[in-house]
This record gives C-alpha cells, sequence and structure tokens, in this order.
C-alpha cells in the first residue's frame, strides 16, 4: 500500500512526536523516582519528629529515665569514635505504652558513619516506607529481645539506607524508642534473594536487621546488615505479643522480603483517575493553543510564520496557565503510579 507524501509525512510526524512525548514521560518519573520522592519523605519526616518527640515527652514526664553512659570501642574506621548508652534500663514500665499501630513513629535511628538519622514508622507498606524507614511488625520492637526487622529504601523517597553497604563490621547503630535507648553493634552483612524470608525469623539472640534492595537502582536482591544488642533488651509492651502473632498469621502465606504484615498492594483507581486528569489539562491546553493560533492567522488573514513575533508568542500563552497545572496534577499521578510498581528498597 502507498501513502501520499503528505500523509506519510503526518504519520512519521505523529509518531515522532509521541515518542519523544512517551520518552519525556518516562524521564520525568525516573527524575520524580530519584529526586521527586526525597520531598515527601523530607515533610513526613519533619512531622514525624515532632510526634515521635512529643510522645516521648509524655512517657518521660510520668516516668524516670536509669542510663549509663559508657565509651565502646570497636574496629571502626580511622578516627571515628563514638560514646553511646549501651546499659539501658527501660524507661517506661511496658503497661504504660500503647502497642504501635500502624505509620506511628517507635523509634530514632542514627547511624552516624554514613551520616543518617532517621525517624521509624511501624509498618512496611509502600505507603509508610515513603514516609520513614519501616519496622516489620510480626518483630519486636527496637530494642526488646529477638530479630527487630526494618526495612528501608537505597535509591528513592529519601534514601534512607543508600550507603547501608558502607557500614562497617564493629560500627554502632543506635535506637531512641519510648523504652530508652539502645545501642546495635555491627556484626555481619550479606545478600540474600527476596523470598528468603527465614532472615525475619528469629535466631536466638538480641538483634536488628536492616533490609535495603541490591544493588542500587534494583529490586533484584536485598542487602541485609545485622547488629547485636549491646546491654539488656527492653519487655515487650503489654498486648504486643499478641499484636506480632496477629501479624504473623497474616503473613503465614507470604513468600517475599517484600510482603510484611501491612504491606498492601495500594489501589489502582487513583492512578488511573490522576493519569486521565493529567491528560485533560494538557489536552485542554494544547487545545486553547491551536484555536488562538488559527483564530490569529484568519484575522490576519497570513500564514502563521508572517504574523508579527508578539502574536505568535501570544499563541503560547495558554501554556503559562497550563503547564504549571499540569506538573502538579502529573506529580500527583506519579505518586500514586509508584505505588503499584513491586517495592524497590
Amino acid at each position: 500500500m502507498t501513502y501520499p507524501r503528505g500523509v506519510l509525512s503526518r504519520i512519521l510526524g505523529g509518531l515522532g512526536r509521541t515518542l519523544i512525548t512517551s520518552g519525556t514521560l518516562i524521564l520525568l518519573f525516573v527524575s520524580y523516582q530519584l529526586w521527586g520522592t526525597g520531598i515527601q519523605t523530607a515533610q513526613a519526616q519533619r512531622e514525624l519528629n515532632t510526634e515521635f518527640e512529643a510522645a516521648l515527652a509524655k512517657a518521660s514526664a510520668s516516668t524516670t529515665t536509669s542510663t549509663t553512659e559508657a565509651t565502646t570501642t570497636s574496629s571502626l574506621p580511622p578516627g571515628v569514635t563514638t560514646t553511646t548508652l549501651i546499659n539501658t534500663t527501660p524507661a517506661v514500665a511496658p503497661a504504660n505504652l500503647p502497642v504501635p499501630a500502624e505509620g506511628d513513629p517507635i523509634a530514632k535511628m542514627k547511624i552516624p558513619s554514613i551520616g543518617i538519622t532517621r525517624t521509624v514508622v511501624s509498618g512496611v507498606s509502600m505507603r509508610q516506607l515513603a514516609r520513614a524507614p519501616g519496622h516489620y511488625p510480626e518483630t519486636p520492637l527496637p530494642g526488646q529481645a529477638g530479630n527487630v526487622a526494618i526495612a528501608g529504601h537505597r535509591t528513592t523517597y529519601g534514601q534512607p539506607l543508600h550507603n547501608i553497604d558502607r557500614i562497617p563490621i564493629g560500627d554502632q547503630i543506635t535506637f531512641k524508642t519510648l523504652q530508652g535507648t539502645f545501642v546495635y553493634e555491627v556484626t555481619e552483612k550479606f545478600i540474600v534473594k527476596p523470598h528468603q524470608v527465614e532472615i525475619l525469623e528469629d535466631k536466638g539472640d538480641n538483634r536488628i536487621t536492616l533490609i535495603a534492595c541490591h544493588p542500587k537502582y534494583s529490586a533484584a536482591e536485598r542487602y541485609i546488615l545485622v547488629g547485636i544488642l549491646k546491654g539488656k533488651p527492653a519487655p515487650p509492651i503489654k498486648g504486643q505479643d499478641e499484636a506480632r502473632r496477629k501479624a504473623s498469621e497474616v503473613n503465614k502465606d507470604v513468600v517475599s522480603i517484600d510482603e510484611g504484615a501491612s504491606a498492601t498492594r495500594a489501589s489502582k483507581t487513583p492512578a488511573i483517575l490522576w493519569g486521565i486528569a493529567a491528560a485533560a489539562v494538557w489536552l485542554v491546553t494544547w487545545l486553547v493553543q491551536v484555536f488562538l493560533r488559527r483564530r490569529l492567522t484568519r484575522n490576519e488573514d497570513s500564514r502563521y510564520a508572517d504574523l508579527p513575533r508578539r502574536r505568535r508568542l501570544l499563541t503560547w500563552s495558554p501554556y503559562i496557565v497550563g503547564l504549571p497545572i499540569f506538573i502538579v496534577v502529573l506529580y500527583v499521578f506519579f505518586e500514586n503510579f509508584a505505588r503499584l510498581l513491586p517495592a524497590n528498597f
């Protein structure tokens, strides 16, 4: 079948514009993932920090904290020293604390060797991991006896564990909770596949298990860092054992590390609606621009290229209004679309 030259030119032109638009949207989405997600995470961290400090102040007002400060020695890099609280008595009686609900701030995590301080939340859903490193609710809280599991993004959403591989053996990770301040000393690092859920199981000691994606910019494997608690663990909160049992029951058929008790999938509806809204904003903006262009050429009875420069620029004025609206709507679309993707720590 032979197409007239004009028709073929329009077909190729339309195909070219489609490919350029698609490529631009993909680049914008990648930019959103790598940098744009950090904006909402930074805001969430400020809110979580305020909420945690308020809870800490409330707990401290009714109890007395007893801790012993000591300087520990470990195989840290040259020039790196730490002063930590290693003999920590639980600050609050277990009965005085509520069992954390999903999204509640549970601890402030500090890793000096990579310059990280983050408030940790309960839950490992995509929504919670977008706000902070997330605690698996089926595992003990930081500072308690057993295997405490925490996951965090490595390349997106503030990338709290971006340099997890640079944390040296012997380094210390500090958790400040409502029950006191607890220190873990790093003992091992290794890589597992996403289906190796046994890393969440109790190992007969008191440890922290940090989980991030590996390699960077990929979710093919998981980087695991293990630290052992220094000093005595805090007792469980009243009602926590039952909450953990329920979370474990939810996880009885889990086949991936990413599928924690709270790792539910987001609805597709918001992403679809915001995608339609973004397309509609751009379409309306383009149609208004085309309308102005045709009206000017018709009124001037001349070709577009022959119009004065000022009048040609006038035809692009709809983009001054439409482009900012489109960017905002596109950002919200990206936010909802990202929740539909497989978890990428």
